[in-house]
C-alpha cells in the first residue's frame, strides 16, 4: 500500500485497488469476495473457507469485513425441520460502485476544505522585515 497520495496517484493500481484504498480491505478480502462474485449460487462461510483455502474462522473475519463495507448481502435459509444457516452473495456492483463514488465525493469535499484551510491558516502569517 502506497504511503503518500502522490504515491497512489503513481503507482499502477487495478480497479480491485479501491477494496484496499478506499474501505481498507486486505488481500484476503478481494479473495473472497472473487469466490464469491464468480459462484453461480450464494455459498456458505464453509465453502468459501474451502475455495480460498483457510480456516472457518478466517474466512468469516474477511465476510464480515465485507458485509460491513457494503460488498456482501446475507441471507438466511430455512431448513424445512426448523433451524437455518446464512448463505453470502455479492452486492451489485452498480450498488457498490454508486456507495464508493459517494464516499470519494465526500472525501474530495473535505480535502477541499483542508486545503482551504491551510490556505487560510498560512496566508496570514506575517512576512519577517528584513534588516
Amino acid at each position: 500500500m502506497a504511503d503518500s497520495m502522490a504515491e497512489y496517484l503513481q503507482s499502477d493500481m487495478e480497479c480491485e485497488g479501491l477494496l484496499e484504498c478506499i474501505h481498507g480491505l486486505k488481500e484476503l478480502d478481494r479473495e473472497c469476495f472473487q469466490v464469491l462474485v464468480e459462484s453461480e449460487e450464494p455459498l456458505t462461510i464453509d465453502e468459501v473457507a474451502d475455495k480460498v483455502d483457510r480456516e472457518r474462522s478466517t474466512a468469516y473475519r474477511s465476510i464480515q469485513r465485507l458485509l460491513q463495507s457494503g460488498f456482501v448481502q446475507k441471507e438466511q435459509v430455512n431448513y424445512e425441520q426448523g433451524g437455518y444457516y446464512h448463505v453470502y452473495r455479492p452486492t451489485d456492483p452498480d450498488e457498490v460502485a454508486d456507495d464508493m463514488q459517494r464516499m470519494l465525493n465526500d472525501w474530495y469535499a473535505k480535502m477541499g476544505q483542508l486545503v482551504q484551510e491551510f490556505r487560510d491558516k498560512y496566508d496570514q502569517q506575517p512576512v519577517a522585515a528584513e534588516n
